[in-house]
Parts: structure tokens; sequence; C-alpha cells
């Protein structure tokens, strides 16, 4: 082999290894329990919006302060505060995915994902409970 394709191959594999790198997530799940004990990682957490208490967003006062309660998939209610706005149709969402990490009892929220419900759910729910004629 010549130098000049030792060298190309060598290029190469070094190029591949940074996109890898690059496009890796190595974030964990895990529930507050778990994100509590690691206070310091980055951990993404599943769950459900608590819907029974208090969402706290006034944009008037502050646009980048929004404050929830969520539970996990574990049972564990946790408080969440997020430096930005308040997600459209959140109230909405069937299941919230949040990035961050544990700061003393809050959850510092870094990222929001929210799974909303279909907008074909209803539609096929009228379609089911309609007498067939």
């Amino acid at each position: 082999m010549k130098k000049t394709h030792i060298v190309l191959l060598v290029l190469m594999a070094v190029a591949v290894g940074v996109i890898i790198a690059m496009s890796a997530d190595f974030t964990t799940y895990a529930d507050f329990t778990q994100a509590l004990a690691k206070p310091d990682k980055v951990v993404k957490v599943v769950g459900y919006l608590a819907k029974d208490k208090e969402i706290i967003y006034d944009p008037q006062k502050d646009a980048n302060y929004f404050a929830f309660t969520m539970t996990d998939k574990a049972g564990n209610a946790q408080q969440v505060w997020y430096k930005g706005s308040k997600p459209q149709d959140f109230e909405r969402s069937e299941q919230v995915v949040i990035t961050g990490h544990m700061e003393g009892q809050m959850f510092h929220a870094s990222e929001i994902l929210l799974k909303c419900p279909s907008k074909y759910v209803n539609d096929q729910i009228v379609l089911k409970e309609k007498p067939s004629a």
C-alpha cells in the first residue's frame, strides 16, 4: 500500500468516528429518584403532567419562567422548572419528556418534548359510536 492510501484510510476512520460521536445522545432515561441521586448528571424523565397541580407561567412578569409539577412513570411527583416559554397545548399533552438535572429539590429542564393526542383519535371514537344504518 502507498502512504497516501494509508493516510486516506486513517482520515476516513477519524471522520467516521467524529460523525458517530457527534450524533450520539448520551443522556439516559431515569425517574426522579434516580435523578435526585445523581444531581450533576443530565437525564431524560418520561412522565405525565400533574393536572391537579398549579402551572406557573406569567409572560407579562417573566416570559422565561415556566414551572409545573410532573409525575414520572414510577409515580413520583416533582416540581419542574424550565427557562423558557410554556409550550403550546402543554395542558393537552398525553406524555412529557424532559431533559435536565436536579438542583436541590427542583428539576431544571433544558428541553421539553410533548407527546400530544392525535387529532384523529376523536374522529375514530365518533365513528365507532355512530349507529350502523
